[in-house]
Parts: structure tokens; sequence; C-alpha cells
């Protein structure tokens, strides 16, 4: 995670500001398992339970938050991101939390289009996995096991996550950061 120090004093009787760019270790996030009864509402369909979502293949999920800036200026890194793994043997999403299907639809626009888009109300699933921060990127295996999940915009922890998925379906990751992708930076509580 990167922050800024700001320093203020004084030099030869004339105020100074200085702001220095920190790199900060972030600790391991530690995610816990799912229940797999939790309720997850598709942008268009009736709620299912999580365990239907993952009958055939893992599901993985870019958590967002509508009501943030921070998880909008992630959706096109996150379009980038889970388009490439479309074609792999896995079910790709976004997952927004805080609100309904409609609501999710409302943020999401034509993007909930062309990739699955799944609301978390109640943000059930986001505090059953021990999510911290949103946006994150979280990877369920069809057992409904944790594969591996990054929080906050750190395209290193979020390449960890896509190397993870890439060898379980042995499709090619896509490259983090690429061009356009914001610099990182921390998000978002996940339970609002």
């Amino acid at each position: 995670m990167l922050t800024a120090l700001t320093v203020v004093g004084l030099k030869e009787h004339l105020s100074y500001v200085v702001r220095v760019a920190i790199h900060l270790l972030a600790s391991p996030l530690v995610v816990t398992n799912p229940d797999l009864d939790i309720q997850l509402h598709p942008v268009s369909g009736d709620p299912r339970p999580l365990k239907e979502f993952l009958t055939n293949f893992p599901l993985a999920v870019v958590a967002l938050d509508p009501y943030t800036h921070e998880s909008s200026w992630i959706l096109n890194t996150a379009r980038r991101v889970l388009s490439n793994f479309r074609g792999a043997d896995v079910r790709v999403a976004y997952l927004v939390t805080g609100t309904d299907s409609a609501g999710a639809q409302r943020f999401l626009g034509s993007l909930a289009e062309e990739i699955f888009a799944l609301a978390d109300p109640d943000r059930s699933l986001v505090r059953s996995l021990g999510v911290s921060n949103v946006p994150a990127f979280i990877v369920l295996k069809q057992d409904g096991t944790v594969l591996d999940a990054a929080e906050d915009w750190d395209p290193e922890s979020w390449r960890g996550v896509a190397e993870k998925l890439s060898d379980l379906t042995s499709w090619s990751r896509p490259e983090f950061p690429a061009e356009g992708d914001p610099a990182p930076y921390a998000g978002t509580p996940s339970l609002g």
C-alpha cells in the first residue's frame, strides 16, 4: 500500500510542506471460507445461494462498493481482469455490495451486460469471507474454499491471485499493472 507523509516545518523562518511517498508493507490478507448458503442476487435473475454458483466451475469475483469513488476507479481494470478469464473454466463476476440487483445494474451500467454481475445487498458474502476492504479480487474453488484473495488496489497482490487462478484453470493471466490502471491505493471498508 502506498501512502504519503506530510512534513510541515520552518527553515530560515519560512514555512514549507514536503509530501513524501512511502511504501508500506501490507499484511497478508487472511480470509475465511464463506457460508455457502448466503443468498446472492444476479442482476438479471432470482436470488440463489452461493453454492449454486459453484456447481460447475470456480468463481472469480471483483467485489465493489457502488457508493465509493475507490470502487469506480477500478472498474476498467476489473473489466480487463475478468474478461481475461471469460474463456477459462471459471465463472467470472462483479460482486456489488451494499445494494440490490437494480442498484448493481445502475452502478455497472453496460458492464453488467458484458460480464455476469451479482449483488450482495447486506454484504453477507464479504462479511463471511472476512474481507476488510473493497475493491477486492477473490477466487472461490468449487468446494467453496478460498483459492486466494486480494483487497484494495494493489497490483502485486492482484497478480498473485491471477497467477493462482491461471494455474488452476490452465489459462493465461492478465498483466499487472497494465496501461490505464490506476496507481495503487487503499480501498474502503467492505462493510460500509
